[in-house]
This record gives C-alpha cells, structure tokens and sequence, in this order.
C-alpha cells in the first residue's frame, strides 16, 4: 500500500490468506485487489511483526474491513493464534465453512501456516529450490 507516497507493507491482522502456490491463493490476493486497488482506505494500525510489516485492519471505503471481507468470502483463515479473541473473525469463518465458500469448497482446505512450516522442512532437509505439490 502506498502511505504518503511511500510503499508500506501491512501484515492483515487476524487472518492468514492461502500462500500464492496453495489453491485459492491468487484469487485471495486478486479479491483483496479488487476491494482495495486505487482506492483511499483507513489503516488501523498495531505493531509491527518481526518482519517490519505494520500489523492491521483496512477499512474500505465503505466502512467494511478487508481482512474481514477475505474471511467471510472463503479467502482466507482466521488466525487464531495472533487473534485468539476475535468473535467476529471466528463467526465468519464459521459462516464460510456451512456456505462451502472459497477455499472451504475444498476437501481438506491446508492452512498456509502448516503450508510454509512443510515447505520449510522440505527446504532444509535436502537443500530442494523448490516444493513439489
């Protein structure tokens, strides 16, 4: 996102999109796009995690929040363990798993934090560029 014609990058709060190699992860990123791209939006900003991404919601235009918006649409997980307390981002999830929305259309949907712990392995065990799916 650009912030005072600056490029800063956000770390969306209580969710974990699908990683760009994982089913639904470029559609995650092209709904996030499509919500936000060109548009002014609000930053409700925490910390920063370890990788200096600023922790936070967006708000869209119209007053929804993106990370919200990925979570009721099938795009992405509530990350339960950053958002432990987060009733409305369990509820959604809850909604979009019943609807089979998304990624929750998939028979055993595999969440991108045991993605990139796998992918991780796979890399130190043998010295592999790439994973093999």
């Amino acid at each position: 996102m650009l912030h005072q014609n600056k490029v800063e990058s956000i770390r969306l709060k209580g969710i974990d999109c699908p990683e760009k190699r994982q089913p639904f992860g470029m559609r995650a990123k092209q709904f996030a796009s499509n919500l936000c791209f060109g548009k002014e939006v609000t930053i409700s900003a925490g910390k920063r995690d370890k990788y200096k991404r600023l922790v936070a919601d967006v708000i869209l235009p119209d007053g929804r929040i993106l990370n919200q918006e990925l979570v009721r649409c099938g795009f992405a997980w509530w990350y339960k363990q950053f958002s432990p307390h987060d009733e409305i981002l369990n509820q959604l999830e809850l909604n979009a798993r019943q609807a089979h929305l998304g990624l929750w259309g998939e028979p055993h949907p595999e969440p991108p934090w045991l993605f990139r712990k796998i992918k991780e392995k796979v890399l130190l065990a043998g010295g592999v560029s790439e994973m093999v799916r």
